[in-house]
């Protein structure tokens, strides 16, 4: 549930709706009438048919919910909003304290970063300009928005045209100045103790199987048997891929899991993933259940009992991993995890995109990490060769 500190006369919150029989997206909805907002709808609703991934979808949804009610609370028309009346919706995210974590409340006061912050505002904007496209929203707000900017440094591959015209692009104007914090992720020694921890066989595979391949949970979720090809040769299933692999694409789910990458991919896997994998499919048969779905994971331990895991109980179970290993772990840090160390290995950067999917090679600039050592190893050295021409 999306919602936003104080007493309301209306607020919003998103919903997940079951569109067709075999498709799922979200909506907003009041939280008192369950009213539905026809025209946030319409927003998420433009985002799934432009083929954006499910939980771009389902994030932009809580944002969305989030302006809204705040619109409501403070008794402005969201499609009559000013630009000073934007900002200062950016600045009460940053100032106006979150909700407690605790049922009972109290606790430390937490508040959004300044990065939460521009993102929310960043969907915001765009929903205001579905509006302007839409007829919603006054298109003189369009020009508001955004400046004119120039791009000094152009992006490998970016044509800036024949007079340099392309190098003026339009930037978003409101936006605060965040810090980059770079990316979390786990050493080898802290994915180990995560996987000893694990008391199933399916867990000790989902697990392994995100460090192996690096692939997105969304990808992971989506997984089916027949993109299971662990033999050392998988011609019989009509695959010319030698080795190991699995195969990731983008398909509907029944559990909404959807890949971001729009290019299918074969990810060579290890003979330790296969004997896991064998190990939870020996679990897995303990369940009959689970033989009438076709996705690679399902619930074993809870209702409802052989359907595809889906998002929240991938997230439940990697907040049990993490207490018992005394650890802050999420999916998406393995995905971190499985990149730095293969750059640290060596491998060319150009592999490690491919292997996790990336459209751009500007995608792998947050996945190269200088750790301890090397920052240390580095004065060391420099500090050695001082001495050295000091004698």
């Amino acid at each position: 549930m999306f919602g936003i500190t104080g007493t309301f006369v209306t607020s919003y919150r998103a919903e997940r709706a079951t569109l067709t029989k075999d498709k799922t997206g979200w909506v907003i909805v009041g939280t008192d009438d369950y009213a539905l907002h026809r025209e946030g709808s319409l927003f998420l609703a433009g985002l799934r048919d432009a083929g954006r991934a499910y939980n771009t979808e389902r994030t932009y949804a809580g944002r969305a919910a989030l302006y809204l009610s705040y619109c409501a609370f403070h008794r402005l028309e969201w499609a009559q909003i000013t630009l000073w009346q934007l900002a200062r919706f950016m600045h009460w995210l940053v100032e106006e304290p979150l909700p407690s974590r605790t049922r009972s409340g109290g606790g430390p006061e937490r508040f959004r970063d300044e990065n939460t912050a521009n993102a929310i505002v960043g969907t915001v904007c765009e929903f205001l300009n579905f509006g302007i496209r839409m007829n919603w929203v006054d298109p003189e707000l369009a020009g508001q928005l955004t400046e004119p900017r120039y791009l000094r440094y152009l992006p490998k591959g970016f044509n800036p045209g024949e007079s340099g015209q392309h190098q003026t692009v339009r930037s978003r104007l409101l936006k605060l100045r965040g810090v980059d914090s770079g990316i979390e992720w786990l050493t080898v020694e802290q994915i180990s103790h995560l996987i000893d921890v694990t008391r199933h066989a399916r867990d000790r595979f989902l697990v392994l199987l995100l460090w192996c391949t690096g692939m997105r949970i969304g990808e992971a979720l989506g997984l089916r048997r027949e993109d299971m090809h662990l033999l050392a040769d998988s011609q019989t299933f009509g695959c010319q891929v030698k080795g190991p692999h699995v195969h990731v694409q983008r398909r509907l789910n029944s559990n909404g899991a959807w890949a971001k990458s729009r290019r299918p991919r074969a990810i060579p896997v290890t003979a330790e993933l296969g004997i896991c994998y064998a190990d939870y499919l020996h679990e897995r048969s303990a369940v009959p259940q689970a033989d009438f779905t076709e996705q690679v994971l399902v619930n074993l331990f809870r209702e409802p009992l052989g359907q595809a895991m889906t998002y929240s109980g991938v997230k439940g179970l990697f907040d049990r991993l993490a207490r018992r290993a005394d650890l802050i772990a999420r999916p998406h840090m393995i995905r971190h995890s499985a990149a730095t160390e293969w750059i640290r290995q060596g491998t060319d950067r150009s592999v490690v995109s491919d292997l996790l999917g990336h459209m751009s090679e500007s995608s792998m600039a947050p996945y190269v990490h200088v750790d301890e050592g090397s920052r240390r190893a580095a004065v060391e050295r420099a500090d050695a060769r001082r001495r050295e021409m000091a004698r």
